[in-house]
């Protein structure tokens, strides 16, 4: 992820989620000296951005800050194909993913769990909805187990 991608991913995001990162965010996540900093990324197709992801590495473990893909290339397996990519490209580097979802969010949780992430605890009344509040379901993925995942 770099600038140039500022704008499109504020508003890709603002667009499918119900409290989406602020451009600050990501701005701060590709700053100089962040610590994410080289795990913001973008996956295009055909030279067009349909996702992104950001990943923050906590020593020999990652977590999983936040991933999507635009409304407009949703239902593609795009989502499967940038967290795998960046499952693959940990490996070695480090010894689990973490991350954290909404309960309500079954595409998500089930491609979690196609990828081999368990369930490893919940955040009571954690995100926001727009009728209160939601658990987050903490999930963790161990690399060295889930080869070929």
């Amino acid at each position: 992820m770099t600038a140039e991608d500022l704008d499109w991913v504020t508003a890709a995001e603002a667009e499918v989620e119900f409290t989406p990162w602020t451009r600050r965010n990501f701005e701060d996540s590709i700053a100089e000296g962040s610590p994410v900093r080289g795990h913001a990324h973008v996956l295009t197709v055909d030279g067009v951005p349909a996702g992104w992801a950001v990943m923050h590495p906590v020593l020999d473990e990652l977590e999983l800050l936040i991933i999507g893909v635009a409304k407009a290339w949703q239902r593609r397996g795009l989502g499967r194909k940038l967290l795998s990519d960046l499952i693959e490209s940990a490996r070695g580097k480090f010894v689990c993913v973490h991350l954290e979802v909404r309960a309500s969010n079954t595409p998500a949780r089930s491609l979690y769990d196609a990828l081999g992430f368990e369930e490893v605890g919940r955040r009571k009344n954690y995100y926001r909805t727009e009728s209160g509040r939601e658990d987050a379901i903490l999930m963790r993925l161990d690399l060295a187990e889930s080869a070929g995942a």
